[in-house]
């Protein structure tokens, strides 16, 4: 077995174990949404009480792997600025603009206020919704569940840009599932920290209790053939 649990809530599957190995049972996704270990051994020293540690969180192998995996229609990819020199080169990068300065060099680096999302088209890619600009806002959390927590409005925003069914294979806490259920859309999460893992699970049950505000963008518009008196059928 290539996971050590497995959770089914609605239209979201969950797995607790090595996304490396349990993505080779899974085949490929429509789309990828993933914030991964960007390989700088984060721990907030702002908090009382201190999260665990971000698991495989001391180079950057797994970002370069998130970079890469195949979809049909878009991948989006959380880094630090510093990691687009590991990456493979983006067609775009989305600047997530929060509310406050986020962690760095005190005295010899301008205090950052964004973090980038790398976007990578699939051979099915369009944009369901018109296109998008390169700049997004979002208040940052108080990572109440995670050190590198995501906003959930944030994830709903980069869902929407998606189609079709979402991998995000480095889940943490959940926010890219509440995401996809806040938008109706089917989602495979991966989390190998058992902790996390409970966390992600008590979050998306939890939004599978709210109202949904949201729905899946309509499927994209296939010209059908016209045919004309004398072609062939």
């Amino acid at each position: 077995m290539t996971y050590q649990r497995k959770e089914v809530i609605g239209d979201c599957t969950l797995y607790q174990g090595d996304c490396l190995e349990v993505m080779t049972t899974l085949g490929e996704f429509d789309a990828v949404v993933t914030d991964p270990p960007y390989g700088m051994s984060f721990r907030s020293n702002y908090r009382k009480s201190k999260h665990a540690a971000i698991a495989n969180d001391k180079d950057c192998g797994l970002f370069e792997w998130a970079c890469q995996i195949p979809v049909r229609h878009s991948r989006y990819v959380f880094c630090r600025w510093d990691n687009l020199l590991e990456a493979s080169r983006p067609r775009s990068c989305v600047t997530w603009v929060k509310n406050n300065w986020s962690m760095g060099d005190l005295s010899h680096e301008h205090a950052r206020q964004t973090e980038v999302a790398l976007f990578y088209p699939g051979p099915e890619h369009d944009f369901p919704n018109g296109r998008p600009t390169d700049v997004i806002q979002a208040s940052r959390t108080g990572n109440e569940h995670h050190p590198t927590e995501k906003p959930v409005a944030l994830m709903r925003a980069v869902v929407s840009w998606t189609r079709g069914q979402v991998l995000d294979p480095f889940m943490g806490s959940g926010t890219t599932g509440v995401a996809c259920v806040n938008l109706g859309r089917k989602f495979t999460g991966i989390e190998i920290d058992p902790g996390y893992f409970d966390i992600a699970v008590r979050r998306i049950e939890e939004a599978y209790k709210q109202p949904r505000l949201f729905e899946e963008p309509a499927p994209k518009p296939v010209q059908e053939r016209i045919s004309f008196d004398g072609d062939a059928s």
